[in-house]
Protein backbone atom coordinates (compact mmCIF):
# COMPACT_ATOMS: atom_id res chain seq x y z
CA UNK A 1 0.00 0.00 0.00
CA UNK A 2 1.07 3.53 -0.99
CA UNK A 3 0.37 6.75 0.78
CA UNK A 4 -0.24 9.83 -1.27
CA UNK A 5 3.39 10.99 -0.71
CA UNK A 6 4.53 7.71 -2.02
CA UNK A 7 2.37 8.31 -4.51
CA UNK A 8 4.14 11.77 -5.64
CA UNK A 9 7.59 9.83 -5.57
CA UNK A 10 6.82 8.08 -8.53
CA UNK A 11 4.74 10.67 -10.66
CA UNK A 12 4.96 14.27 -11.01
CA UNK A 13 1.08 15.14 -10.50
CA UNK A 14 0.55 17.68 -7.72
CA UNK A 15 -2.63 19.32 -5.87
CA UNK A 16 -5.15 20.28 -7.57
CA UNK A 17 -4.50 17.61 -10.62
CA UNK A 18 -3.29 14.51 -8.03
CA UNK A 19 -5.93 12.17 -8.74
CA UNK A 20 -5.15 9.68 -6.52
CA UNK A 21 -5.66 9.23 -2.89
CA UNK A 22 -3.74 5.94 -2.07
CA UNK A 23 -2.88 2.99 -3.75
CA UNK A 24 -4.26 -0.30 -2.01
CA UNK A 25 -3.07 -2.70 -4.10
CA UNK A 26 0.60 -3.18 -6.38
CA UNK A 27 2.00 -6.37 -7.76
CA UNK A 28 5.14 -5.42 -10.25
CA UNK A 29 5.44 -8.71 -11.25
CA UNK A 30 1.48 -9.10 -12.24
CA UNK A 31 1.93 -5.78 -13.50
CA UNK A 32 -1.31 -5.04 -11.79
CA UNK A 33 -2.42 -1.84 -9.38
CA UNK A 34 -5.66 -0.56 -7.64
CA UNK A 35 -5.80 2.87 -6.57
CA UNK A 36 -8.13 4.83 -4.84
CA UNK A 37 -9.48 8.43 -4.96
CA UNK A 38 -11.72 9.84 -3.13
CA UNK A 39 -14.26 12.11 -4.29
CA UNK A 40 -14.85 15.37 -2.33
CA UNK A 41 -17.88 18.53 -3.19
CA UNK A 42 -14.41 20.48 -2.28
CA UNK A 43 -13.31 19.57 -5.47
CA UNK A 44 -12.30 22.85 -7.83
CA UNK A 45 -13.74 20.90 -10.61
CA UNK A 46 -17.52 20.80 -9.29
CA UNK A 47 -17.42 24.57 -9.38
CA UNK A 48 -18.11 24.75 -13.01
CA UNK A 49 -19.22 21.19 -13.89
CA UNK A 50 -21.99 21.30 -13.02
CA UNK A 51 -23.61 23.59 -10.71
CA UNK A 52 -26.85 22.61 -8.87
CA UNK A 53 -26.13 18.50 -10.44
CA UNK A 54 -22.14 18.14 -9.36
CA UNK A 55 -20.58 15.28 -11.72
CA UNK A 56 -16.66 14.38 -11.94
CA UNK A 57 -15.41 15.32 -15.61
CA UNK A 58 -14.81 11.86 -17.17
CA UNK A 59 -11.77 13.02 -18.69
CA UNK A 60 -10.14 13.22 -15.06
CA UNK A 61 -11.64 10.00 -14.38
CA UNK A 62 -9.57 8.44 -16.98
CA UNK A 63 -6.78 10.89 -16.23
CA UNK A 64 -6.88 9.03 -12.63
CA UNK A 65 -6.46 5.37 -14.05
CA UNK A 66 -3.51 6.75 -16.08
CA UNK A 67 -1.85 8.18 -13.32
CA UNK A 68 -2.20 5.10 -11.13
CA UNK A 69 -0.43 3.34 -14.18
CA UNK A 70 2.30 5.89 -14.03
CA UNK A 71 2.48 4.93 -9.87
CA UNK A 72 2.91 1.15 -11.32
CA UNK A 73 5.93 1.42 -13.65
CA UNK A 74 7.52 4.30 -12.81
CA UNK A 75 10.56 4.13 -10.22
CA UNK A 76 10.27 6.87 -7.36
CA UNK A 77 12.65 9.53 -7.54
CA UNK A 78 13.33 9.16 -10.96
CA UNK A 79 13.80 10.94 -13.48
CA UNK A 80 11.68 10.00 -16.07
CA UNK A 81 7.74 10.67 -16.78
CA UNK A 82 4.43 8.78 -18.90
CA UNK A 83 3.46 10.78 -21.39
CA UNK A 84 0.00 9.39 -23.41
CA UNK A 85 0.41 7.75 -26.54
CA UNK A 86 -3.09 6.89 -27.29
CA UNK A 87 -6.37 6.53 -25.54
CA UNK A 88 -8.90 4.15 -26.66
CA UNK A 89 -12.00 2.39 -26.18
CA UNK A 90 -12.94 5.07 -23.16
CA UNK A 91 -16.37 4.42 -22.33
CA UNK A 92 -18.78 6.15 -19.89
CA UNK A 93 -21.03 3.75 -18.19
CA UNK A 94 -22.56 6.33 -14.87
CA UNK A 95 -21.58 9.38 -13.68
CA UNK A 96 -19.29 10.19 -10.23
CA UNK A 97 -20.53 12.52 -8.03
CA UNK A 98 -19.40 14.08 -4.43
CA UNK A 99 -19.10 11.40 -2.02
CA UNK A 100 -18.28 8.86 -4.39
CA UNK A 101 -15.03 6.64 -3.89
CA UNK A 102 -13.34 6.05 -7.42
CA UNK A 103 -11.72 2.40 -7.03
CA UNK A 104 -8.98 2.54 -10.33
CA UNK A 105 -8.30 -1.28 -11.34
CA UNK A 106 -5.45 -0.88 -13.90
CA UNK A 107 -3.53 -3.76 -15.99
CA UNK A 108 -0.18 -3.25 -18.16
CA UNK A 109 -0.61 -5.80 -21.22
CA UNK A 110 2.54 -5.06 -22.93
CA UNK A 111 6.23 -3.48 -21.67
CA UNK A 112 8.35 -3.01 -23.98
CA UNK A 113 11.50 -0.66 -23.21
CA UNK A 114 9.85 2.65 -23.02
CA UNK A 115 6.39 1.91 -24.22
CA UNK A 116 3.33 0.60 -22.42
CA UNK A 117 0.19 -0.96 -22.97
CA UNK A 118 -2.93 -0.78 -20.77
CA UNK A 119 -6.12 -1.41 -19.55
CA UNK A 120 -8.38 0.21 -16.86
CA UNK A 121 -11.57 0.05 -15.16
CA UNK A 122 -12.78 2.67 -12.73
CA UNK A 123 -15.74 0.97 -9.91
CA UNK A 124 -18.08 3.05 -7.67
CA UNK A 125 -19.49 0.67 -5.63
CA UNK A 126 -17.97 -2.07 -7.16
CA UNK A 127 -19.46 -1.45 -10.84
CA UNK A 128 -17.64 0.35 -13.72
CA UNK A 129 -18.14 3.79 -14.29
CA UNK A 130 -15.30 4.37 -16.90
CA UNK A 131 -12.97 2.28 -18.73
CA UNK A 132 -10.21 2.78 -21.31
CA UNK A 133 -7.25 1.03 -22.50
CA UNK A 134 -4.22 3.18 -22.89
CA UNK A 135 -0.80 3.44 -24.36
CA UNK A 136 2.22 5.56 -22.92
CA UNK A 137 5.74 6.61 -23.73
CA UNK A 138 8.22 6.64 -20.50
CA UNK A 139 10.67 9.27 -21.70
CA UNK A 140 13.51 11.77 -19.69
CA UNK A 141 11.89 14.52 -18.34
Amino acid sequence: MLNVMEIMERIPHRYPFLLVDKIVELDKEELKIVGIKNVTINEDFFNGHFPGHPIMPGVLIVEGMAQCLGVLVMEPNGSQVPYFAAIENVKFKAPVRPGDQIVYECNVNKLRRNIVKAHAVAKVDGKVVTEASFTFTIMDK
